[in-house]
C-alpha cells in the first residue's frame, strides 16, 4: 500500500451537483495515482479566515487513478462539508491519506452488481472504472429521494455502467420492489458473481440477506463518524463478525471502511 501522506493540492474544480451536494477536484496526480476505490482521505476543512472547525472530515474517494484528478463529491450539510464546499479554484487544500482498506475484485469475475444510496455513491463511483478497466460488467441499482437527487453521470463515470434508478417519490426505492429486482437478477442469466453496497443500512439488510439466500459474496463500505482518521482514537469502532462467528470491535479507519457484507452488523 502506498505510505500516508499529508499533503497540500490545488483545487482545480469546485462546483455544486444536484441540490445537496458539491464536487471538488484536486491536482494531486501522486495521491491520486496511489489511490484504491472504497479508500478515502482526511481533508482540513478550515473556513477562509483560518478557523475552525479543527477536526478534519472524513471523505471517500469519488475518483481516482493514474492520469486522474483527486476528486470527492460531498454531501454539504455542515460547518466542515460547508467550508470545503466554499473552496474555489486555484485555492489550496490540505489532506492526509490515502487511508483504510479498499474494494477487492477478484480474477475471474465477469459482472458485478451495485445497491447503493445518496452520497454513498461517491465511495463506489470508483469501483464502475476500476471494473471496467478489467473487463468487468457493473450493474447499479441507484436509490434517491427523487430523480432531481440522482447522480447517474457523476456515479458511472466512463465506465458504461447498466443503472436501474429507483426513488422514495414513486415508491419503486421500497425494500420489497427492489428485493423483486435483485432476486430476478439473481435468478437470471446476468447473476452477478459479487455484490457491493454503501450508503443505506435497510439496503444493505436486503442486499446480506439475499446474498446469503443465493451464495453471491459481497463487500460493503461502512460509514462513521472519525476523529483522528488513523485509528488512534477508536472513534469509529463497529462490530464485525469474525470467520468462527465471534463479534469483534474493528476500527473503520484502519480495518475498513470496507468489510465483508456477512460480516457487517446493523447499526
Amino acid at each position: 500500500m502506498h505510505p500516508v501522506v499529508e499533503a497540500t493540492a490545488r483545487v482545480v474544480d469546485s462546483a455544486p451537483v444536484g441540490r445537496r451536494y458539491h464536487r471538488l477536484l484536486l491536482d494531486a496526480p501522486e495521491l491520486s495515482a496511489a489511490s484504491r476505490p472504497g479508500q478515502f482521505f482526511h481533508l482540513l476543512c478550515r473556513d477562509g479566515a483560518g478557523n475552525g472547525p479543527y477536526l478534519r472530515r472524513p471523505m471517500s474517494i469519488w475518483r481516482c487513478g493514474p492520469g486522474r484528478q483527486l476528486g470527492f463529491l460531498l454531501h454539504v450539510k455542515g460547518r466542515g462539508t460547508a467550508a470545503l464546499a466554499a473552496l474555489r479554484v486555484g485555492e489550496r487544500l490540505s489532506l492526509l491519506g490515502p487511508l483504510g482498506q479498499g474494494f477487492r475484485l477478484e480474477p475471474g469475475w465477469r459482472r458485478i452488481l451495485i445497491v447503493v444510496r445518496g452520497v454513498g455513491l461517491a465511495t463506489l463511483a470508483p469501483l464502475t472504472e476500476a471494473a471496467a478497466a478489467q473487463g468487468i460488467a457493473v450493474q447499479a441499482v441507484l436509490s434517491a429521494q427523487a430523480p432531481e437527487d440522482l447522480m447517474a453521470a457523476e456515479f458511472a463515470g466512463d465506465s458504461g455502467a447498466a443503472i436501474t434508478a429507483v426513488f422514495d417519490s414513486d415508491g419503486s426505492s421500497a425494500v420489497p420492489a427492489v428485493e423483486a429486482f435483485l432476486r430476478a437478477r439473481f435468478e437470471g442469466a446476468d447473476r452477478p458473481d459479487a455484490v457491493f453496497t454503501c450508503g443505506s443500512n435497510r439496503l444493505f439488510l436486503l442486499l446480506q440477506r439475499l446474498a446469503a439466500e443465493y451464495g453471491i459474496p459481497g463487500q460493503i463500505a461502512l460509514e462513521q463518524q472519525m476523529g483522528c482518521g488513523l485509528g488512534m482514537c477508536f472513534c469509529c469502532v463497529r462490530q464485525i463478525r469474525a470467520p468462527d462467528g465471534t463479534v469483534q470491535n474493528l476500527r473503520v479507519c484502519a480495518e475498513g471502511p470496507v468489510f465483508d457484507l456477512q460480516a457487517a452488523l446493523a447499526w
